[in-house]
């Protein structure tokens, strides 16, 4: 668990050496703090800047010193030090309920197996995944990354709201790009929220190396949660996975080439299990969760890939689902669910099986052709404690429905909001009635498949292929720069020639807006609302 404190001065602090982009042109104009040979630099905190004051204070004076020289520097160290006291005494008052997470990450490279051949993944603090970020609805988390890439990067929050704050969201249009060798204070609060979300790098393809983890928001006590309180908590990241660098996966794209069939699919950053002689090679590093018999555990599954939609399921074990990006949902049971890129579903699963063997865990790809893609499957372990051997035999099927969506799309359909439980707040807040909504705003969104615009292969929206403005959108609002970006997104599809532009959906605070989404494309696409709570209604 993060060190937690109640300290506004702390925060203060922070703030005061957060990195600053207060530019007037390009993101080129990047203001912070260098790394130098020592490390990056670091605020002092609150409690270290008192235990300066105070051991100065007590300090013992040197013979042939001036008594009255050091007797005026110990008064002023006394009163710095009692007027930080009264400061902290203060805000731990004022702010007792909004506690304050502190994160220092470094994000770089590592040389890792995960399919059996060494490549360079994308870490963070050597980790892949990355740490779990374990938080509280309301905490104040401040995430402090450091750049140790040879380019620019940014981490995205998936699923946090940034309520008023999008500047913190970690994606082009609101932020400038961490250059290498620079780091860059995140500083959001998680307010309201609870539930499974995670993060990774929004930027140059950079999540197909790697660089995500698990974002965890845990109810506080006064909420009630709509489930017994489980055994254990394990989070699982599934997701496709290619053994080309992310670089040359980049220059494909960039090419105008197919990325083509995946080589694999990872569970938490290894590869399958060898359940399959000719298709598995000797030597690959499998995940295990270990179990006791009995229990029920709550296990977070979060799609991290690139393109790939993953059925999960796990041999001879009901899926029980209880929550999903932040909403609690009504208890249903699958034997497996569809779960596609940016997905994140939690489920209870009770150890009910006589373990007379281990059992697979199992991540295969969706509307493929099963015979062509059967090596692009995860297969981890689950390890009961009183197992009697190893898991043997073949997978447990998936959906027998290769080109026919109904299925995932029935699943889908299924899933109800837990409406009764799970608020953020102890007490009632209200409701909209949701039948009289007076929507401001209706846009239509319709995705084609690549065309060639420029020489290149862009994709598009309503005809439009985003090209995020060299200034910020937020600091030309700053700074009141004209001509960055257009507010002439078209509410409905176009048939004219398809354009690269920066439009953007001119919006107002506290609008409720209406989007269809329309895939023209041929593959799944999976939106993600940035920052934004939605309502599916049809």
């Amino acid at each position: 668990m993060p060190e937690a404190r109640n300290s506004s001065h702390d925060a203060r602090l922070i703030r005061h050496w957060s990195l600053a982009v207060l530019s007037t042109g390009s993101c080129s104009h990047f203001t912070g703090e260098k790394k130098t040979t020592g490390g990056h630099l670091r605020p002092k905190t609150l409690a270290r800047v008192l235990c300066d004051a105070a051991a100065h204070s007590h300090r013992r004076i040197p013979e042939g010193k001036h008594k009255h020289q050091d007797s005026s520097m110990v008064a002023a160290a006394a009163a710095v030090a009692a007027a930080l006291l009264h400061l902290l005494a203060f805000a731990s008052l004022a702010h007792a309920a909004d506690p304050y997470a502190f994160f220092d990450w470094d994000v770089s490279y590592i040389t890792a197996s995960p399919l059996g051949v060494p490549q360079q993944v994308i870490s963070v603090n050597k980790k892949f995944p990355g740490p779990i970020v374990n938080i509280t609805t309301n905490y104040n988390v401040v995430v402090n990354v450091l750049n140790s890439l040879d380019e620019p990067l940014l981490i995205t929050w998936d699923g946090i709201q940034q309520r008023k704050n999008c500047w913190q969201d970690g994606v082009l249009g609101t932020n400038c790009p961490i250059p290498p060798g620079w780091n860059w204070t995140y500083n959001f609060q998680v307010k309201d929220q609870i539930g499974s979300f995670f993060y990774f790098p929004s930027l140059n393809m950079q999540r197909a190396a790697g660089g995500f983890g698990g974002i965890t928001v845990n109810n506080r006590a006064v909420i009630s949660v709509p489930f017994d309180t489980p055994d254990g908590d394990f989070t699982l990241f599934i997701g496709d996975w290619y053994k080309k660098n992310h670089m040359d996966l980049r220059k494909m794209l960039d090419d105008g080439k197919e990325l083509g069939m995946p080589d694999g699919v990872l569970m938490n950053g290894k590869g399958p299990y060898r359940y399959n002689d000719s298709l598995v090679p000797d030597g690959i590093e499998c995940e295990t969760i270990n179990v006791e018999p009995g229990k029920t555990y709550r296990f977070r599954v979060h799609n991290v890939g690139v393109s790939t939609s993953l059925n999960f399921r796990i041999q001879n074990h009901n899926l029980a689902l209880v929550e999903t990006e932040g909403s609690y949902t009504m208890k249903q049971n699958f034997t497996n669910l569809d779960i596609h890129v940016g997905q994140s579903y939690s489920f209870l699963i009770t150890m009910d099986q006589n373990a007379s063997s281990d059992y697979y865990i199992v991540a295969s790809a969706r509307f493929v052709n099963e015979s062509l893609w059967k090596r692009v499957t995860g297969v981890a372990i689950l390890h009961y404690s009183n197992s009697k051997g190893k898991a043997s035999g073949p997978l447990p099927d998936p959906p027998n429905d290769v080109y026919d969506k109904t299925f995932s799309m029935n699943q889908a359909r299924s899933i109800r909001m837990n409406v009764s439980t799970g608020a953020a707040r102890p007490n009632p807040q209200g409701s909209f009635h949701y039948g009289s909504i007076n929507v401001n705003q209706v846009y239509k969104l319709r995705n084609e498949p690549p065309v060639t615009i420029n020489g290149k292969k862009r994709t598009t929206l309503n005809g439009i292929s985003y090209s995020p403005p060299d200034t910020p959108m937020r600091l030309a609002d700053l700074y009141h720069k004209e001509g960055v970006y257009t507010l002439d997104f078209p509410t409905m599809p176009s048939d004219g020639p398809p354009v690269v532009g920066s439009s953007i959906i001119n919006s107002t605070y506290k609008n409720f807006m209406e989007i269809v989404f329309q895939n023209n494309d041929t593959t799944v696409q999976t939106y993600h609302i940035d920052g934004y709570a939605f309502w599916v209604v049809g």
